[in-house]
């Protein structure tokens, strides 16, 4: 399935959060936070967007739509909702 977002909105892939930790504990599913990373991997067609398509970001805890796409969790946020871009 392709999808492609309009306006100010953009398609982001969840990155999943750690499993283990650096010393090697593992972190049961259900102690694991919500992650605020992703990335992106479309944008819509308004020329306020300031991320590109591959581009890791840090967005809104809450933020967006969630959706599946061939089994991966994925994301329609607006550009408000991002607040940073990760180097």
């Amino acid at each position: 399935m392709k999808i492609k977002p309009i306006g100010e909105r953009i398609l982001v892939k969840i990155q999943e959060g750690e499993e283990k930790t650096a010393s090697g504990i593992i972190i049961p599913q259900t102690a694991q936070e919500k992650t605020q990373e992703g990335i992106v991997i479309a944008v819509g067609d308004d020329e306020s967007i300031k991320v590109k398509v591959n581009d890791r970001i840090m967005y809104d805890k809450y933020a967006g739509t969630a959706l599946k796409i061939d089994g991966v969790e994925h994301l329609i946020l607006k550009m408000t909702d991002i607040l940073a871009i990760i180097e």
